[in-house]
């Protein structure tokens, strides 16, 4: 017989390496399925706001599109300086102020309320919520023809049924009218960020405090208050950005008259109604640098949301 020779054996030496991919190709690799969704939405969203902030340095009408010309920062003093314009700032820090307030104490009245267990309680939380999905020019028309009109209004027509007067809710207190259909609207999106609060509390906490002889009110205001002050900023925060940017109610219910119209409406009326693109374009950018800025508040309301529930995990 004879002798085989034994295999050799591949020692760490001998052993041919393995390439491993890098960590940058990982992470590309990682990110790659997300790249068509950053393209598209870099096509739809950065790239018209990059063209509306060229636009919006130029004096440009678009009824004589040969005679623009560079003007620099003179639109932007102009929305800055203008009367009608400041009066449209101020209109629309008034109108959202005033929805958002309303609607978080509206909001954490009914949450309040849906808290607590009662027969019944899934069908009127659907109720509550279903002004908030209601489309915004449907839900304007509907105030403004059903609830405000002088002849056929709901409102009037419970006033005539007591013997009171008969305004004209919308040439009276136009503001207020525009107000109440917006507040009505957003009330439920404040309800569920609260009522959302509301059950994360920590109910052991609330019954030893109850044990130890704590009323309502001070279970209220010194457990649940405090708790919700988080929720409150981020339903002030969220709304104020939808607010802001209001168009719907503004157009539909008064066409921007008697003193309603905020910067969107105007906007609306620079562009498509005096053509003044530059015009148009500054004052679109300085709704766009409000609502990020808001918009920032309220991520970092939200990161600290979050921060804390994994803390309490």
């Amino acid at each position: 017989m004879t002798a085989t020779t034994p295999a050799p054996v591949a020692t760490p030496e001998t052993r041919t390496p393995v390439r491993r991919p890098s960590a940058r190709l990982r992470a590309w690799a990682t990110r790659a399925p997300l790249l068509p969704a950053l393209i598209f939405m870099i096509v739809v969203t950065q790239l018209p706001f990059v063209a509306t902030l060229v636009i919006s340095f130029f004096d440009w009408n678009s009824l004589y599109p040969d005679a623009r010309h560079f003007t620099g920062v003179d639109n932007y003093q102009e929305v800055l300086t203008d009367p009608d314009l400041r009066h449209s700032v101020w209109t629309t820090v008034l109108l959202t102020v005033a929805v958002v307030l309303a609607s978080l104490v509206l909001g954490l009245v009914l949450a309040l309320l849906l808290d607590r267990r009662f027969r019944g309680r899934g069908i009127v939380r659907t109720l509550l919520i279903a002004p908030f999905l209601v489309v915004p020019v449907a839900a304007a028309l509907l105030w403004k023809h059903v609830l405000y009109n002088p002849e056929y209004g709901l409102f009037n027509g419970l006033l005539h049924y007591v013997g009171g007067p008969q305004p004209d809710w919308i040439s009276t207190t136009p503001l207020l009218a525009v107000e109440a259909s917006l507040v009505w609207q957003w009330t439920p999106f404040m309800m569920l960020i609260l009522l959302a609060g509301l059950q994360s509390r920590d109910h052991e906490q609330i019954e030893a405090a109850r044990v130890d002889g704590a009323s309502d009110w001070q279970i209220f205001v010194h457990l649940t208050l405090p708790h919700l002050r988080r929720y409150l900023e981020l339903g002030a925060l969220l709304g104020s950005i939808y607010i802001v940017q209001n168009f719907d109610a503004v157009f539909t219910i008064t066409s921007g008259g008697l003193g309603t119209a905020n910067l969107p409406y105007t906007v609306y009326q620079s562009f498509y109604q005096a053509h003044e693109n530059g015009l148009a374009s500054a004052a679109g950018v300085l709704v766009v640098i409000g609502s990020i800025v808001i918009a920032t508040f309220a991520l970092r309301v939200v990161s600290s949301l979050f921060r804390e529930e994994v803390s309490r995990a």
